[in-house]
């Protein structure tokens, strides 16, 4: 499958100071059974954006004008713990959030974000303050995934790194099954050659019916 590419992202950054923020917090379980990925947008966040008579909470960075529809999110330690859902990173992609940044991920979130166009980046304690005392309206960031460095609002720039593999797949807007497909002429020419040294170990036979 092919997604979108990730090479640079300009616009404002929404300040989200919560830490060991799960993925259950991003997105609930049921509305990932009964919407498709494209519409689970309006319910990123949904217990902190909403009131419980469902009027929108004012005091939610993301219900507040200048941020409402922020690209980048500026995120605390530990965020997309807890269960492995991909609905999360859906969620918030349909949000419009193409770019997180923490000081720590949950490991398969942070693996998830890869899969789906978004990009996770690692940011030490001291970095994040500086970059969220930045997240200001109408104040531009630009991400860079090809340099791999934050330019802030006021020109400082902050360095950061990504798993070579990984950058290179999102740079070209690929997944893990369409870096396979790549490799198709290497895997059956691999395969061709394998059937010829090792026939035994090829079925050739279809499986009995029982």
């Amino acid at each position: 499958m092919s997604m979108q590419a990730f090479t640079q992202l300009r616009g404002v950054a929404a300040s989200l100071l919560i830490d060991n923020v799960d993925t259950d917090l991003i997105i609930r379980i049921e509305r990932l059974t009964s919407l498709g990925r494209e519409a689970l947008g309006p319910w990123a966040f949904e217990s902190l954006r909403y009131r419980p008579d469902g009027s929108e909470d004012p005091g939610f960075v993301l219900n507040q004008a200048p941020w409402r529809a922020a690209p980048i999110l500026v995120a605390g330690r530990n965020f997309g713990c807890g269960s492995s859902r991909e609905g999360a990173v859906w969620a918030l992609k349909a949000r419009g959030v193409r770019c997180v940044i923490a000081e720590s991920f949950g490991d398969i979130f942070h693996a998830n974000c890869f899969q789906n166009g978004v990009l996770p980046i690692r940011l030490s304690a001291a970095e994040l303050t500086q970059a969220r005392s930045r997240c200001l309206p109408d104040a531009a960031w630009h991400v860079d995934l090809q340099a791999q460095q934050i330019v802030l609002p006021d020109g400082e720039r902050l360095a950061f790194k990504v798993d070579p593999l990984r950058r290179a797949a999102l740079l070209e807007g690929l997944d893990d099954i369409s870096s396979t497909h790549k490799l198709l002429d290497v895997i059956t020419a691999w395969q061709a050659n394998d059937r010829a040294t090792r026939p035994w170990v090829w079925r050739t036979q279809p499986d009995p019916e029982f």
